[in-house]
Formats: structure tokens, sequence, C-alpha cells
């Protein structure tokens, strides 16, 4: 099983849909796609600074930020199947299809570790992946990204969150960030063939 999280800033360029073609297609009953929260989440952060609001109703905010931009990737490609939980998953996954996480099971009614802003999209992505006990997490993200680049370095360059790297550590399974071209790299990665190799 893999996640597949396509960061939210996807949705301000033309390359969105070709992402969750190749993820309905090539992923099915291999893939879970996370959305990133783009736009709607700048939004929470914009009314936080306003308002002043907690930061777990500004978590929440956030989590419906991502469930936003899910409804409008399955607008998009309507085979990309909904789920809300991790049975939800893998009954998808079983049957062949390609799971959409509606991350409700992230909100809270307390504090916690995941309510902050310290947590983005990108650590819920990888915190569902040890849900899964997933063997693979690929973030998809728009800026430029180094092939040899490793976690840390990330971090550093602020590609992921700032929570991000003490919780990959001990993550137990591969974690790769693709830039938003790269999308025949996910697919050689997906069907085992080198790129530009024909399928037919």
């Amino acid at each position: 099983m893999w996640v597949v999280k396509l960061g939210g800033s996807l949705a301000e360029g033309e390359r969105l849909p070709e992402w969750l073609a190749l993820l309905a297609t090539v992923g099915r009953g291999r893939v879970v796609v996370v959305p990133g929260g783009g736009r709607f989440a700048d939004e929470v952060r914009t009314a936080q600074r306003h308002w002043q609001f907690d930061d777990v109703a500004a978590h929440n905010m956030a989590v419906l930020a991502m469930a936003q931009t899910a409804m409008m990737m399955r607008s998009l490609v309507g085979t990309l199947e909904p789920v809300l939980s991790t049975a939800d998953v893998r009954r998808v996954l079983r049957r062949g299809g390609t799971a959409l996480w509606m991350p409700m099971q992230a909100l809270r009614d307390q504090p916690d570790e995941l309510t902050s802003w310290e947590v983005t999209s990108d650590s819920l992505a990888l915190w569902l992946a040890r849900q899964l006990n997933a063997e693979r997490l690929t973030l998809v993200k728009s800026c430029a990204v180094e092939p040899r680049w490793d976690v840390a370095e990330w971090a550093a360059r602020g590609i992921v969150d700032a929570a991000f790297e003490p919780m990959a550590r001990h993550a137990g399974l591969a974690i790769d960030v693709l830039s938003s071209d790269q999308v025949e790299t996910l697919r050689s990665w997906l069907t085992g063939t080198p790129i530009g190799t024909s399928m037919a």
C-alpha cells in the first residue's frame, strides 16, 4: 500500500488532473490519495490571525480544508473513492479501487500532538501511512526537489512542515518527495517499468 499526498499548491497549476488520473488508474488497489489544504487552509491561517481563536479550532478547520480539496479532486476524477477510516481504505483497495482520504478521523476535541501549525497535511499523510502500515509515502510538491536531498534537507528548506522530520525518524517506511512535473517518475515506480517504456 502506498500513500500519495498531493500538495494543495497543485490546485494552483495545470497538472492536478494528470496526477489524479494516474492515481485513479495505475494506482488502483494500491494507492491512498491524501489531499493538501492549499488555499482553503491559507484562509484558516488568515482567520486565526484576525480572531485569535485556539489551535484546536484552527486544526479542525484546516482538516476541513483538506476535505474541501478532496471534494474538488473527486469532482475532477469521479472514480476516486472517498474514505473516512483506515477500515474504509482497506475495503476500497481490496476491491481494486483508489482511495481518497477524507480526513475526518484527524478532527480533535482536545489538543494533542496533531493540533499545531507545525503539523500540516504532510505530517497528517505520514500519520495516516503509519496507521495503515503503508510501505511507502510519496509527497508531491510544486517546488523543485533534488533527489539527493533527505528528510533533514526537506525540513531545512521548508519543503515539509516542522513536525515531519521527527515523525519520519521512526516511521518504518520509505518516504519520497517528487515535484509536480515528475508524474512519469511515479508512473514508473507504480508499474515497475523504466520511464519512457511503452505499456502496450
